[in-house]
């Protein structure tokens, strides 16, 4: 899907550094100092437009959430949320998710979402998924011993994709799967933008909990 441009993107997102974090391979190893506490980092890789991590940041005010996202035009609509009603606990980066390692220290992460990746379908696309074994190295790098990954897509191709990655790698345990979350849903259960659209549609929602199992 082409992105529509957003002409004011880069001015509002320069103009609220203080969400918007520059230059944050800065502050790799540090973002304790950003947050001025101690309390766990959870961040959502593909962010989109800011649903999830908002509701989530007002639901756990004692945790840290960074929401990851690379396109201006995207992030800024996750900005607009934050202006409205700062949250203390929630800061955004501009990057692309390759980059995870320059931004994030060892054991800095407590826990990774993924939510509606693109699935990149195609066969010579797989390395892009945010499930491959390229990116599930990058995240051993940040996360803390026992920490979980949560996926969730309406994308069979990637959930079976990914359910395959995780189970043939072994620092990372399944702990749940769900080929339709909405059957027995966690009570804890946020939705973001694609999910709420597609749940109004019928579509499964596929789920996957990980644990990293690396000893400390």
């Amino acid at each position: 899907m082409r992105l529509r441009k957003v002409k004011y993107a880069k001015d509002l997102i320069d103009d609220n550094q203080d969400i918007i974090i520059p230059n944050p391979e800065n502050s790799k190893g540090k973002w304790g100092e950003i947050f001025n506490n101690t309390n766990p980092i959870e961040i959502e890789v593909g962010c989109g437009k800011g649903k999830f991590m908002y509701e989530l940041a007002q639901k756990y005010p004692n945790t840290n959430f960074i929401g990851i996202e690379k396109f201006d035009s995207v992030i800024v609509r996750a900005l607009e949320k934050i202006i409205v009603n700062p949250l203390s606990n929630l800061k955004l980066i501009r990057i692309d998710a390759e980059n995870i390692n320059s931004i994030f220290a060892e054991n800095e992460v407590d826990q990774i979402y993924l939510n509606f990746s693109d699935p990149w379908p195609k066969r010579r696309q797989a390395k892009r998924r945010l499930t491959s074994n390229k990116f599930l190295e990058r995240y051993k790098l940040v996360l803390k011993p026992n920490s979980l990954i949560k996926f969730k897509s309406d994308n069979y191709g990637l959930f079976e994709s990914s359910m395959m990655t995780f189970n043939s790698n072994e620092k990372f345990v399944i702990e749940s799967i769900s080929l339709n979350l909405y059957s027995d849903l966690p009570k804890d259960n946020i939705q973001t933008e694609f999910e709420k659209r597609f749940v109004e549609m019928g579509n499964s929602i596929y789920y996957i909990k990980v644990k990293y199992k690396e000893e400390v």
